[in-house]
């Protein structure tokens, strides 16, 4: 029965909630709302050396009654240039593949294959496109743009502490909000001058060359 359903999917989202705490996984954080288990709220932290690094990146869970045996929705929430946000993704452990889902497969399985998908660039569905400027700068600004969501700041008040203190940080050594952990454009080499100032003289030498044997063919000419 559909009660039954429900309790095998509450009393298996325990266990999982049990596992994450005891060990987490990296570059993420996730809990299940108080009011209902069957929806999960998550921070990525942007790995080291990626185009994310620095940022936080907020989404959701939402698993279905029938849970472990059919699997969830996964959304992303905070703008972050890889997926469109609070939009389906189509994902091999997400509901537009229940044909390739594992019942095996735990919360943690699911953030780890998510982050793994994020900082590559195969296309999906529910997929963008955009610079490594861009997924910069939203990484930069995610920080504000988290603290403004109620959700977060209930769920994940320590990721909202540590927020602010890298925020206050950035203030204190006068970095813009905006631009902290944008890379600088790269500068444009500049020109050799020594290489130009050889053309150069190169290019005088043929024209004297040219005028020398213009005048010396005019006066064999004129005798």
């Amino acid at each position: 029965t559909q009660n039954n359903t429900t309790m095998t999917a509450t009393r298996r989202l325990k266990q999982d909630y049990l596992r994450i705490r005891k060990e987490p996984v990296p570059y993420i954080c996730a809990e299940p709302l108080p009011s209902n288990i069957l929806e999960w709220h998550f921070v990525v932290r942007g790995p080291e050396k990626t185009l994310y690094e620095g940022g936080y990146y907020h989404g959701k869970l939402k698993f279905p009654q029938e849970f472990p045996f059919k699997p969830p929705s996964v959304y992303m929430l905070t703008p972050n240039g890889r997926f469109m946000c609070d939009t389906r993704l189509c994902l091999s452990i997400s509901d537009f593949h229940p044909d390739t889902w594992n019942p095996a497969w735990s919360v943690s399985t699911i953030l780890t294959a998510l982050l793994s998908f994020m900082v590559e660039n195969i296309p999906t569905l529910g997929s963008i496109e955009t610079s490594d400027f861009t997924k910069r700068q939203l990484s930069a600004q995610s920080l504000a743009y988290n603290l403004k969501d109620r959700v977060f700041c209930e769920l994940f008040p320590e990721v909202v502490e540590e927020i602010k203190v890298k925020q206050r940080t950035q203030k204190d050594f006068g970095v813009p909000p905006h631009t902290a952990h944008v890379a600088p454009a790269r500068h444009q080499p500049k020109p050799n001058l020594r290489g130009v100032l050889a053309n150069l003289c190169v290019i005088a030498g043929l024209v004297v060359c040219v005028y020398t044997v213009k005048f010396v063919l005019h006066h064999i000419g004129q005798d």
